[in-house]
């Protein structure tokens, strides 16, 4: 099972819209217009030209188009738009974040076989620091 790479503060870089790959690699790279594009694509020039001009993002069936366009799969493009949506998102929303509480943090102590091991307080049970 592939372990996940611990992810501590967000990236001072922001991720390149999947659509500016598309504008200034793919599509150089293989000689083609926007129209040709979106014909292979089976969309229509203004869709496509809505995702070149990171307007709007990179859609599951936009993926999957683009990662048969491409031959690189739609994980690529969906990993990508989700790399850029996350960035800004944590941007966005940094001072409301920064106001939650981290609840994770507290976790009850386990005695062996699983069981919790708890005290009594005045207001119920509460679970012993570790």
């Amino acid at each position: 099972m592939p372990t996940r790479a611990k992810r501590t503060a967000p990236s001072r870089r922001q991720p390149t819209h999947p659509g500016a790959i598309l504008r200034q690699d793919v599509l150089p790279a293989l000689a083609l217009s926007v129209t040709h594009a979106a014909r292979d694509l089976r969309v229509t020039r203004q869709t496509l030209h809505r995702l070149l001009s990171e307007s709007t993002s990179v859609t599951p069936d936009m993926a999957v188009r683009l990662g048969k366009f491409c031959g690189n799969g739609p994980e690529l493009w969906m990993r990508m738009q989700a790399a850029y949506d996350l960035w800004k998102a944590e941007r966005a929303l940094q001072d409301q974040v920064r106001a939650i509480p981290n609840r994770a943090r507290r976790r009850p102590r386990l005695l062996p076989g699983g069981l919790r091991g708890d005290k009594p307080t005045r207001r119920g049970v509460r679970a012993e620091a570790p």
